[in-house]
């Protein structure tokens, strides 16, 4: 499932930056990549496949707030059959980030068992929580609140605007199109980037011209998500230019390229991804276990198997997702 930028990647980045330069030329063509290996057809292991199901459960449970944010998101993107009980009982969690993840996943996945649930936390003391109620009951059908993000894109909290520019490019309306042209323009970088994303979603150019902008920004987070943002839509036009950034300066933004052109069928960051599952540094390894389940080619299990065993908890929701996202086809070199 394609989604806009979620809870995990920015746990990874430990937030996005706060500026943007949008005047930055593009860089001159950089050095080749070597090619991945031709593709072995490996099967998909099914123990594998069920621990990292298990994996991602048990990690709802953790008593650290953000793996149970990240954990939940996960079973939303990759839907394994035993993830509902563990959604249900996130909208009930005492963090506010804990129910708004699983508020967002019940919609995603259409949970219908979760509506009665969701129309009691309408009023949550949290209004990022009710922000993500509106976007799952609209999704289970219940439209009748979800003028309310109207209110609450005016808010004075920046992250609530960006929020609702996130909402809103998934539920792709494209009635939303004129408040997110308003948040295009808002006065945090970073409101105006999850616009951005939002209406490259919808279809918009608008929000494809600033993805571009942000992505050769000052500020590697900014260009990880752009870079994630761009390649969402599966629209080939933007391949070339994501290609362009697996040789960055910065293994996360090199990364963050890899991903992306797995996510539009290309497996040219195999040779990124996989030096970089033996790193040293953490959120480099979980962005390689991202960039590997975007690949899809399952002779890639060897690597994410080892990063299942992870001792920190961040890589290994990271290498269960992306165990989950194997595809028994594999992937072909793009061009």
């Amino acid at each position: 499932m394609k989604k806009a930028v979620g809870i995990l990647l920015l746990f990874i980045l430990g937030g996005c930056a706060s500026n943007t330069d949008s005047t930055a030329k593009l860089p001159p063509p950089p050095p080749s990549v070597a090619p991945a290996p031709k593709y072995s057809a490996t099967p998909i292991d099914s123990k594998l496949h069920a621990q990292a199901a298990r994996e991602l459960i048990l990690e709802t449970a953790s008593p650290d707030p953000f793996m149970r944010c990240n954990a939940i998101e996960a079973l939303s993107d990759v839907d394994p059959s035993d993830a509902d009980d563990a959604i249900m009982k996130g909208l009930s969690d005492s963090e506010p980030a804990v129910r708004f993840a699983s508020a967002m996943a019940a919609g995603q996945l259409k949970l219908v068992d979760a509506y009665g649930k969701l129309r009691s936390m309408t009023g949550d003391q949290d209004l990022q929580v009710q922000t993500g109620v509106r976007f799952a009951l609209h999704r289970l059908g219940d439209t009748r609140l979800s003028h309310d993000l109207e209110k609450f894109a005016a808010s004075p909290d920046p992250h609530l605007r960006g929020t609702v520019a996130m909402v809103l490019g998934l539920l792709k309306d494209p009635s939303a199109t004129k408040m997110l042209v308003t948040l295009l323009s808002d006065r945090v970088p970073s409101v105006r980037l999850q616009a951005a994303e939002a209406l490259w979603r919808l279809g918009d150019e608008r929000g494809l011209v600033d993805l571009v902008a942000y992505s050769i920004s000052a500020y590697p987070d900014d260009q990880m998500i752009a870079l994630q943002a761009l390649a969402e839509t599966g629209d080939q036009r933007v391949i070339q230019h994501i290609r362009g950034e697996l040789t960055n300066d910065y293994v996360e933004v090199s990364l963050a390229a890899a991903r992306g052109l797995g996510m539009l069928g290309s497996d040219e960051g195999w040779n990124i991804a996989v030096p970089a599952a033996k790193s040293k540094d953490p959120r480099q390894r979980s962005l390689a276990a991202l960039a590997m389940g975007s690949i899809g080619r399952t002779d890639l299990q060897p690597y994410l198997a080892d990063l299942l065993k992870d001792p920190e908890a961040s890589v290994r929701i990271s290498a269960a997702t992306g165990i989950l996202q194997l595809r028994p086809q594999g992937v072909s070199n793009a061009n």
